[in-house]
């Protein structure tokens, strides 16, 4: 192994070193980070023993513990403990722990979502997801239809006032620009049980750059899971190292 791949490999296990101190708030991806990302987004479960970890983390950190995921909250919810703070949509919703998420809004007018569908359905394997104002394009099982999503969506993005598209990992979505993790963690950070910790916030896709940044300008850590670009601090390889760390850390 040369001295470049044994670096990286070394950067690629920087939790094993990383502890929480009484005085953190830790922000957490869901897919992707806390579960492996699957073709079916509806299969996705969380591990057991990660949801206690995470349950056990937020009384050792007075509450300060939150998912920031683009899934719906409601989706979100059904999926994580109740004793967390969950943000769905990208921050569009946050609901604190114990609390029901409200009812779904309303999605996106058809005339912004045609182009999308259209490909949806020219594109077998492309699946269409939408998450109340947020759509999305898998195309996981569609490798090929990669370029024709992102036309598809930035067109839709295009066709209405304060939308955006954001690419992520085999998927491409178009949202509110009000829909940034980044804008929910810094949100979360000004209310109580979150104010006046070190924000430590991991995650593994686009979106979730945009919180690490904002965790990293706050004075906290960020954490890259899995490969690829980062302006993160530290590194993981996959969600099972940030599971078995989380395992870890709730006994600490």
């Amino acid at each position: 192994m040369n001295l470049q791949n044994s670096a990286r490999r070394m950067a690629m296990c920087d939790l094993d070193g990383f502890r929480l101190t009484e005085d953190d708030a830790l922000f957490i991806d869901f897919d992707g980070t806390l579960a492996e990302i699957g073709d079916d987004p509806n299969a996705i479960r969380l591990d057991a023993c990660a949801a206690l970890a995470l349950t056990a983390l937020a009384a050792r950190l007075g509450g300060a513990v939150a998912i920031l995921s683009g899934r719906d909250i409601r989706d979100l919810a059904a999926r994580t403990p109740d004793g967390v703070w969950r943000a769905g949509g990208h921050g569009l919703e946050v609901i604190a722990p114990g609390w029901t998420p409200a009812e779904r809004p309303d999605p996106l007018p058809d005339s912004v979502l045609a182009p999308m569908q259209a490909v949806a359905i020219s594109h077998p394997g492309v699946r269409l997801e939408l998450k109340g104002p947020v759509a999305a394009l898998h195309y996981r099982a569609a490798p090929k239809a990669e370029e024709a999503c992102l036309q598809a969506a930035q067109k839709a993005a295009s066709s209405a006032s304060g939308l955006v598209f954001q690419p992520g990992k085999m998927v491409v979505e178009v949202k509110p620009a009000t829909a940034h993790k980044g804008r929910a963690l810094r949100r979360l950070m000004d209310r109580s049980p979150f104010a006046g910790r070190r924000p430590v916030m991991l995650g593994d896709d686009t979106t979730d750059e945009d919180a690490i940044q904002a965790a990293q300008l706050l004075g906290g850590i960020g954490v890259k899971v899995g490969e690829g670009g980062s302006a993160a601090r530290l590194r993981t390889p996959d969600p099972a190292a940030v599971r078995d760390w989380l395992a870890r850390e709730a006994i600490h």
